[in-house]
C-alpha cells in the first residue's frame, strides 16, 4: 500500500500572510479602511503622467517600495503623441489586473496549483458620446468582455469557481458594475 504525498500548491502567494492578513482585518475591521491616491500632471497635448506612490491602509500612512509613474495619451488617429496607454485601457488593465490575481490568490486558498493563467479582455466604446457629438450615446464602455485562459490542476468547474469568486471580490469589477460616488472638485 503507497501512501501519496500532496505536492504543497506554488502561485507565487504567501498563503501565511494572506491568512495572517485576513485574520487581523477580521479582528480590527477599522484596518480595512484604505484610502488610494494618484496624482495625474499635463504635460502636453493628451499627455499626462500619473504618479502612484502613497496610500492609507491598516492605520496609518503607507507607502509602495518605490513611486510608479503611468503615462497616459491617445493614438496618433486622435492628434495624439501615443507615448503611453489610453486612460480606458488603464481601466482594463485595473480590471483584468484585479480580477487575475484574485484567481491566484483564490486558487491558493483552495490547494489549487496554476501552471497559467492569461486573460483577454475587451471593451466596446463608441466615440461620439465622448466627443459630444450624440448626446443619447454614453461616453463610457458599452460593455466589456473578459475570457480567461486557465491551466491548472483542477477541474473545469473549479476553474470557473476560482473565476466567479475573484469576480465577486474584485473591487475593480465592483466598480464597473454598480455605481460609485466620484467628487470631482477644483482647488481656487
Amino acid at each position: 500500500m503507497s501512501t501519496e504525498t500532496k505536492k504543497p500548491v506554488d502561485n507565487g502567494v504567501d498563503l501565511e500572510a494572506l491568512v495572517g492578513a485576513r485574520g487581523m482585518l477580521e479582528q480590527q475591521p477599522e484596518l480595512g479602511d484604505f484610502t488610494w491616491r494618484v496624482s495625474s500632471t499635463w504635460k502636453w497635448g493628451n499627455h499626462c503622467e500619473n504618479l502612484v506612490e502613497k496610500f492609507f491602509g491598516l492605520g496609518e500612512e503607507q507607502g509602495h517600495h518605490t513611486a510608479f509613474t503611468y503615462d497616459v495619451d491617445h493614438p496618433e488617429q486622435f492628434s495624439a503623441t501615443d507615448i503611453g496607454a489610453t486612460p480606458v485601457e488603464y481601466v482594463l488593465v485595473g480590471l483584468a489586473g484585479c480580477l487575475t490575481a484574485g484567481i491566484a490568490n483564490i486558487a491558493t486558498l483552495r490547494e489549487i496549483q496554476l501552471r497559467s493563467v492569461t486573460a483577454i479582455l475587451e471593451a466596446d466604446h463608441h466615440l461620439l458620446g465622448t466627443l459630444g457629438l450624440d448626446p443619447e450615446q454614453r461616453p463610457g464602455f458599452d460593455s466589456v468582455t473578459v475570457k480567461y485562459i486557465v491551466d491548472a490542476d483542477a477541474t473545469p468547474d473549479e476553474i470557473e469557481a476560482l473565476v466567479a469568486q475573484s469576480q465577486k471580490r474584485s473591487p475593480v469589477y465592483d466598480m464597473l458594475v454598480n455605481p460609485t460616488t466620484v467628487n470631482v472638485e477644483v482647488n481656487k
